[in-house]
């Protein structure tokens, strides 16, 4: 998985704008649209942890092939590890 942020810190807050990305890498139409609901329901879940952004923030998930066989705990994880990665830097 492959997380961007992008802030624009002179921008007035507001709510973290989220987008998906899964290719036709990662499997069928169904194994994507999977891939999607889950990513979805984990970035509601993981967001609050970007809430001190200063300004307004765009964040891209691209879900790479390997997604289509995670199991939601990892990709919980590993979108987890991305976001504090992002929110760091």
């Amino acid at each position: 998985m492959v997380v961007h942020l992008w802030v624009d810190r002179d921008a007035a807050p507001g709510p973290v704008q989220v987008g998906f990305t899964v290719s036709k890498a990662v499997g069928n139409a169904a194994t994507r649209n999977r891939v999607k609901r889950r990513l979805r329901h984990l970035t509601r879940e993981l967001l609050p942890s970007l809430e001190g952004l200063p300004g307004r923030a765009a964040l891209v998930v691209r879900a790479l092939p390997p997604a289509a066989e995670a199991s939601y705990d990892a990709l919980g994880a590993d979108l987890g590890r991305s976001l504090s990665r992002v929110s760091s830097a």
